[in-house]
């Protein structure tokens, strides 16, 4: 972390590449640091020059003898490697000199180490030509990333625009100008959207403490990234736009950590799949990885935004905001419409707008027209002006329930808006309570908005944004509580157990397990399974047997056995059963067949794993049977897993209404379902070589009856 400290917070920079000649990035880099206000030494680096911006340009960075912090890289991607080598043992160049003593004498010191320390260990690699390019960049960039393991160097990009720190007044970018400092920190996987923020952000007055391009994340990625900033003193917020997650369980560890000390808000590139591989099970087939990256930002605390206007929203609110200190929300206004509006706005939210008892609405009467409501929202009328909202906010501050008030404002022809944002910045000032507004209108409230902003008021331009965001902060001030990194309880006997028997099947070829042998692996997960009787590719059939029973197809050559017509229901009696078995041994010739008891069906649910190429094994449940992948009501969970953290998914879930009485219905057992999915997570973490696990159905019942795995499909 002292290294990273050392790249964001050089003391000295060296600039490789850096020119005069107007349109360059290595022109407008060195200006940006050398013009807006950086206190550090800046090295200029370019043989071809012996001069730059009226300062001496080095021929490389070994010839600079003062100690560098950071080197900016903007060169042929060709050479950054063999440039970065050399800068990294620069040390050694000296010591190994002829020169060394001749130069040590020289500049007065009895080792040169003192004056020109080690290697560069720090560099930003703005050069493109890297792994987004063909083999050859992808070649470079392993080569590159080597060299970084070997010297120990951190590296930031390649194809990156550099980072900005504005209380430093240092702009390490080919981004012009300087934000304002603040407190919010920006990463960012595209420079040219980092570009347009910026833009952005100094029409709306938005702060920041660090803006830093990733770029190709060879070596500092996103998880690096965030456990530096969780230790910066100046960033409050971390906001994050990514187009893909390079370490998967890494991320998750550090996002965890880091939630629970500062508001994660990423927008994440890549909700749609394009193009969907063959894949095997249903599991499969409904994680996508949109659905997975839900998952993971519910786990690890990370609030996600839905577009560029909820991530504006967000990280603006949270910069300037507290936490709300509850759930209980007031608004006043003064229009009735936009009152109703903002109310309809809490549909569903974990905010409430709070049930204002008879004193408090006493105490508005006394100074509101009869017209006026006093019930939630308080409509203060049109015509009201600033010390309607002066005293309205004095009796709701009173009430000492209320987390929140939102103050909605139209500008009406009689409006005194300057003089109303004046009293809400006053109360904003004196209360702990959360205060905001929404200002609707444009020229006339345009001014008073941006006073708001000057004082930390956030203001929302519709209620569903404003609603939305305090919710999402609200949800995250709660659940960060009970964010906590959870470790791998990894049962050696049990996982030893499944490895013997997957190992069989891999033995002979097979790309999935059979119906017993997955049953005995989930029997050391505590999950029923029905006996079967296996009656293999022969003509012998059983003549004691229990009606009614069910004749499928055990192969991993038929996965999907309804679609093949590879299951056959409800066989009542003997001669049913050999008509059952003569059309099974024709539409598949040498397959194994067996038989179960056909059971009542009450509920039918999917459960499953898939093991995710990023993030790892994902648990998913929801509702199963055939219109499983067409209704789609599954949800996900990140192992690994406590049974409280599973029970609170389930009551949350698209499945929750089968936890409460319906309609006379009983409610099913929680408890029960948790504890299998429990263990079916616990398998997800001892078994990695299960790329895909289905139990569907797992009947469910709401009586005495235990839920039992009837189909049970385990590919390797």
């Amino acid at each position: 972390m002292s290294d990273l400290k050392k790249l964001f917070n050089p003391q000295s920079i060296a600039i490789v590449g850096a020119s005069q000649e107007r349109g360059k990035v290595g022109n407008v880099i060195a200006k940006n640091i050398l013009e807006l206000g950086y206190a550090g030494k800046v090295f200029l680096v370019n043989p071809k020059h012996e001069k730059l911006f009226e300062k001496k340009s080095y021929r490389s960075l070994t010839e600079i003898t003062d100690k560098v912090d950071l080197a900016i890289v903007v060169l042929p991607s060709k050479i950054v490697v063999p440039i970065i080598r050399e800068a990294s043992e620069r040390i050694n160049l000296y010591t190994n000199s002829k020169n060394y003593n001749a130069l040590k004498n020289k500049l007065g010191l009895t080792d040169i180490k003192e004056k020109i320390g080690v290697g560069v260990k720090n560099f930003v690699v703005v050069s493109a030509g890297f792994s987004e390019t063909d083999e050859e960049g992808k070649a470079r960039e392993t080569e590159l990333k080597k060299l970084a393991q070997e010297k120990g160097l951190n590296i930031l990009g390649p194809n990156c625009l550099g980072f900005i720190i504005p209380k430093l007044k240092l702009n390490a970018s080919f981004a012009g100008g300087l934000p304002k400092a603040g407190n919010i920190s920006f990463v960012s996987q595209s420079g040219a959207l980092a570009v347009a923020i910026m833009d952005i952000a100094r029409k709306e007055n938005i702060k920041f403490s660090n803006i830093i391009s990733v770029g190709n994340k060879m070596q500092v990625d996103e998880s690096e990234i965030l456990e530096y900033l969780a230790q910066d003193g100046e960033t409050k917020v971390i906001g994050m736009y990514l187009e893909g997650i390079k370490n998967g369980p890494k991320f998750i560890e550090v996002a965890q950590r880091v939630s629970m000390v500062k508001p994660i808000v990423i927008i994440k590139a890549g909700k749609n799949e394009k193009t969907q591989k063959a894949i095997a099970s249903h599991t499969g087939a409904l994680a996508g990885s949109a659905d997975i990256m839900e998952a993971v930002f519910q786990k690890t605390g990370i609030l996600r935004a839905e577009n560029l206007e909820d991530f504006f929203a967000l990280i603006e609110f949270i910069s300037v905001a507290k936490p709300p200190k509850n759930n209980q929300v007031a608004v006043i206004t003064n229009a009735g419409g936009l009152g109703v509006l903002t109310a309809d706005a809490f549909n569903q939210k974990e905010i409430r707008l709070f049930d204002l008892n008879e004193k408090t609405k006493k105490e508005l009467r006394e100074f509101l027209p009869d017209e006026s409501s006093v019930e939630n929202p308080v409509d203060l009328l049109g015509d009201a002006m600033e010390d309607r909202y002066e005293k309205a906010l004095q009796v709701l501050d009173a009430e000492k329930e209320i987390g929140s008030i939102l103050c909605v404002l139209t500008s009406q022809d009689q409006t005194p808006v300057g003089k109303i944002t004046d009293k809400i910045i006053e109360f904003k000032n004196k209360t702990d309570k959360l205060v905001a507004t929404i200002f609707i209108g444009g020229e006339r409230v345009e001014k008073s908005i941006s006073k708001l902003r000057e004082n930390d008021v956030p203001n929302f331009l519709f209620p569903d944004l404003a609603v939305k965001t305090i919710n999402a902060y609200y949800n995250w001030s709660v659940n960060m509580s009970s964010i906590q990194n959870k470790e791998l309880a990894i049962n050696i006997e049990r996982k030893n157990k499944v490895a013997e028997i997957i190992a069989v099947a891999k033995k002979e070829k097979r790309g999935a397990l059979s119906f017993p042998e997955a049953s005995r692996i989930m029997a050391l997960y505590g999950i029923k399974t029905p006996s079967v009787i296996n009656i293999g590719a022969k003509d012998i059939l059983p003549k004691e047997i229990g009606f009614p029973v069910v004749m499928k197809v055990d192969s991993d050559k038929v996965l999907h056995k309804t679609d093949k017509q590879g299951v056959i229901l409800n066989i009542k009696n003997q001669a049913e059963l050999e008509k059952a078995h003569a059309q099974m041994q024709a539409n598949f010739p040498g397959e194994n067949l067996i038989l179960q008891q056909m059971r009542s069906i009450k509920t039918e649910l999917i459960l499953g794993i898939k093991n995710d190429s990023i993030f790892g094994p994902i648990v998913v449940y929801g509702l199963g049977g055939i219109y499983t992948e067409v209704f789609k009501m599954v949800n996900f969970l990140v192992p690994p897993l406590n049974i409280q953290e599973i029970k609170n998914s389930l009551l949350q879930s698209k499945i929750k209404f089968l936890f409460a009485e319906t309609r006379g219905q009983k409610a099913y057992n929680v408890q029960e379902l948790a504890e299998i999915l429990l263990g079916l997570s616990k398998l997800a973490q001892e078994a990695l070589e299960i790329q895909e696990l289905d139990i569907n159905p797992l009947l469910v019942y709401n009586d005495n009856k235990e839920a039992v795995a009837i189909d049970v499909k385990i590919i390797i």
